[in-house]
């Protein structure tokens, strides 16, 4: 719609309502005008039927002088607030040799006001009327239909040979109700991936029965098949079915897919009258398939939706530890203006210090964690990102936002609070520790009603049940004993020689991280600091033997 068309209905105070595709009933008054309209062309077109654009502005014209069924008046006199003097008006006032009335401005202005007040009342109580006849007529025929989210249906929409014939497409997936009679749905065979369908071209799905061959074989079967969580070696057979029967009960919380849990939304609280539009980067055009790729998944997941938002930030493609490429948003420019949340987080000293005398250690690692905390409904357009697809924005908490590790430590210490004296999470990874069995089981159970209760899911890949000794935040614990992850020090002690300033910041964080299993770490460090600070170009030979010294100290330390 053109500024000058919004412009002209806001000072008339003129609602405009957007329709639905292919269902012109949506727009009944257009329609039923544009059929009178044929319908008189017909009746006055000459044979060849060359001449009907000629007589239309003479039908237009008897159309506008004539009482319409709803209102009870002529539309010309609804707009200019007298009658309209048509060729019968002009032939009576001939034959009577009437003299003109003369009035001035004022009177005229006046004369119309008055006669406007006077016709409006009538009109309202004729249009209400009419739509009353016009509903019980309606309703007669009418069916009410609804469909949930998720349903299989099938679309009626003109074919690609002939816009005039239409066929039903699909099955296709409800997305979303907008209203009463539409339904936003998701159709990846064609051009616009979602589209707004009005009720009448929907119908439901009826999948065929599949046909399929039994065939009897001895022996049983598991009714149901379990998730497969990794499980404690040292465990005896009693306690792995006991944990087998537990991990039956509490199956749907291992499940690959993000859960959405109720207990509280993601807020995003930026500066009043500033917002973000960052322009797209550019994706390589092998890339552009990864992307489309990881956005479809994540529509299917419900994580995002269609956006219509003011705000865009861009989005890039990380590539993942196995090669493959993860699609991340940059949201710098939303941080830059968003306010910080203070919310502590956990030390992981602390947490080690809890868990260093456990006997049985059970770890969870929730699915996509971020993915299971909504995001609060008036914050939904500051997630807004750019994609070959389209603009979407995020349902649940994307990665990349400075608050997002704060608002999900918030959940699961509200979650985990009845469970504080065994149970403990750093963001999304959850420890349960225990110092015998029937006390971890039970634990254990606990929290797992915890985390059914509020919706949350874990990944069952990466839970591991009942361990002795379990990895958790870089460390390997268990038995009383704390010590740093096997590959970590493998990594070190095939650090390559640092040559940039770079190079040594990234050596001394990742030794510093297990500075406590260092004698003597300061003095260990203090040569390659010295150059960190000094910008050299080459290490020297102190520098060197220093580096080696830090590497050689880490021989499976233990706390």
């Amino acid at each position: 719609m053109s500024r000058l068309m919004k412009d002209l209905c806001r000072l008339y105070q003129v609602q405009q309502i957007r329709t639905s595709i292919f269902h012109p009933q949506t727009d009944g008054l257009c329609e039923r005008l544009n059929k009178t309209i044929k319908s008189m062309l017909r009746r006055v077109v000459s044979r060849d039927g060359k001449n009907w654009d000629m007589l239309l502005p003479h039908l237009m014209f008897a159309l506008r002088e004539v009482p319409q069924a709803s209102t009870g008046f002529s539309p010309f006199e609804l707009l200019y607030g007298r009658p309209c003097r048509g060729i019968l008006d002009l032939a009576k006032e001939t034959w009577e040799t009437q003299p003109c009335p003369f009035r001035s401005t004022i009177e005229h202005v006046t004369l119309m006001r008055d006669r406007l007040s006077a016709v409006w009342p009538i009109v309202k109580e004729h249009m209400e009327k009419a739509q009353r006849t016009q509903g019980r007529a309606y309703d007669k025929s009418a069916t009410p239909r609804e469909f949930t989210v998720g349903e299989k249906v099938m679309v009626l929409v003109p074919t690609a040979e002939h816009r005039l014939l239409a066929q039903w497409r699909g099955p296709y997936e409800v997305m979303k109700r907008v209203s009463p009679v539409n339904y936003l749905i998701k159709q990846p065979d064609r051009r616009k991936k979602v589209q707004l369908y009005h009720i009448n071209l929907l119908k439901t799905y009826h999948g065929r029965e599949e046909e399929v061959a039994l065939m009897a074989l001895e022996g049983k079967g598991k009714e149901e098949a379990l998730p497969q969580v990794r499980r404690g070696q040292t465990l005896l057979p009693e306690q792995s079915r006991q944990l087998d029967k537990l991990i039956m009960n509490f199956g749907r919380i291992f499940s690959p897919f993000p859960g959405q849990t109720d207990v509280l939304f993601h807020h995003i609280h930026t500066e009043p009258g500033k917002k973000v539009h960052i322009r797209p980067y550019r994706i390589p055009e092998a890339r552009r398939v990864i992307a489309k790729k990881e956005v479809r998944e994540m529509l299917r997941m419900g994580v995002i939706e269609p956006s219509t938002s003011e705000w865009s930030s861009p989005i890039v493609l990380v590539p993942k530890s196995d090669g493959s490429m993860r699609l991340w948003n940059d949201f710098r420019g939303v941080n830059a203006i968003s306010t910080f949340d203070a919310y502590p987080m956990p030390r992981v000293d602390e947490l080690l210090e809890r868990l260093g005398k456990a006997k049985f250690i059970t770890t969870l690692d929730l699915t996509k964690g971020y993915w299971q905390v909504p995001v609060a409904p008036e914050d939904r357009p500051k997630t807004a990102f750019a994609t070959p697809e389209g603009l979407f924005q995020y349902v649940r908490m994307p990665f990349g936002l400075h608050g997002a590790a704060a608002t999900f430590q918030r959940l699961m210490d509200a979650i985990l609070r009845p469970h504080q004296e065994y149970a403990a999470a750093y963001i999304d990874d959850v420890v349960i520790h225990s110092e015998d069995w029937d006390s971890h089981l039970l634990r254990l159970r606990a929290v797992l009603v915890s985390l059914e209760a509020t919706g949350l899911t874990a990944n069952p890949n990466k839970c591991c049940l009942g361990l002795s000794e379990a990895e958790y935040l870089g460390y390997t614990m268990g038995n009383g004993k704390i010590r740093p992850q096997a590959e970590k020090t493998r990594a070190i002690r095939d650090w390559p020689r640092p040559r940039t300033k770079r190079d040594v910041r990234a050596f001394l964080g990742i030794t510093g991280f297990y500075r406590r299993f260092i004698p003597g770490y300061a003095n260990h460090c203090q040569p390659p600091h010295k150059p960190h600070q000094e910008k050299p170009a080459k290490p020297g030979r102190v520098e060197r033997r220093d580096g080696r010294g830090l590497s050689i100290a880490k021989r499976w330390p233990v706390f």
